[in-house]
């Protein structure tokens, strides 16, 4: 039944019904705000990567514990 599952004119329809639904000034804004979300996002999993990647510093030995 959806073989074909995404076509050009689905999205068009889409996006005449988001245009619809939030009106043609809301759109802008709501594209910035979630560009900013996915930057966000982006930057918080790439520090958490390289949190997890990088080497664990070694403590120092306690001389009162022999």
């Amino acid at each position: 039944m959806l073989r074909n599952g995404l076509e050009p004119w689905h999205l068009l329809v889409v996006a005449i019904v988001f245009i619809v639904l939030f009106g043609s000034k809301k759109l802008p804004d709501t594209a910035r705000s979630l560009g900013r979300s996915l930057r966000i996002l982006k930057s918080e999993a790439k520090a958490m990567k390289d949190e997890s990647t990088a080497p664990a510093a070694p403590t120092p030995a306690d001389p009162a514990v022999r």
